[in-house]
């Protein structure tokens, strides 16, 4: 389902930290049949796979994600051997007016990969921007709507500064991440588990 072809040309920007994005990884055809196929999700929040139920369509591009192919093309453009490194896949259907916050990402996550499966994006929040620095959400690189299809890609490091503009409502992306060791991605996972199964018991949360 995966452009790799596409994302392998995709040019890399060096400042003021290693990220790429490329639009239109995914076919339209393919696209609308992974958002009918994507897990019911009526919460805010982060889920990891093992929370969530979805159809074949959604289940075929969770595999293209775990593949060697996405793997090297990713370790290749970085300049980082993945091989060795863990890879979690966590789920966003629904985005709370408090997200997007800037950030840099925990150090435990090497690489960063959003996959957006949204419609046109016609909104002025919810774009992720790439930053020049950690404290003005105005001043930076570029910035990504996440149009369905859209795959955004970055490499954590001190300065990999990003977030967006307040946005409440449906924003749904699969994000990939290359972890540091094993044990910090199921303290990652085992986070992320506990959200979920708190969400499920409260209908407040």
């Amino acid at each position: 389902m995966l452009d790799f072809n596409a994302i392998n040309k995709t040019p890399l920007t060096g400042q003021p930290f290693k990220f790429f994005a490329t639009p239109g990884v995914l076919s339209p055809v393919d696209l609308a049949t992974i958002r009918a196929d994507f897990p019911l999700i009526r919460k805010p929040g982060i889920f990891p796979l093992s929370e969530l139920s979805y159809g074949p369509a959604f289940a075929a591009l969770v595999d293209d994600i775990r593949s060697s192919d996405l793997e090297d093309i990713m370790g290749g453009k970085f300049g980082v051997d993945l091989s060795d490194k863990p890879l979690m896949i966590t789920v966003r259907s629904r985005a709370h007016k408090r997200d997007g916050r800037i950030h840099t990402d925990t150090v435990t996550k090497v690489v960063t990969c959003l996959l957006y499966l949204n419609d046109i994006w016609d909104e002025s929040g919810g774009r992720l921007r790439m930053l020049r620095a950690g404290d003005n959400l105005e001043d930076y690189a570029t910035e990504i709507p996440p149009n369905g299809g859209t795959l955004a890609a970055f490499q954590r490091s001190e300065n990999s500064w990003h977030g967006h503009e307040p946005f409440e409502g449906e924003r749904r992306y699969v994000m990939f991440n290359w972890m540091s060791s094993h044990a910090a991605m199921e303290r990652e996972l085992g986070r992320h588990r506990f959200s979920a199964k708190l969400k499920k018991l409260n209908p407040f949360a």
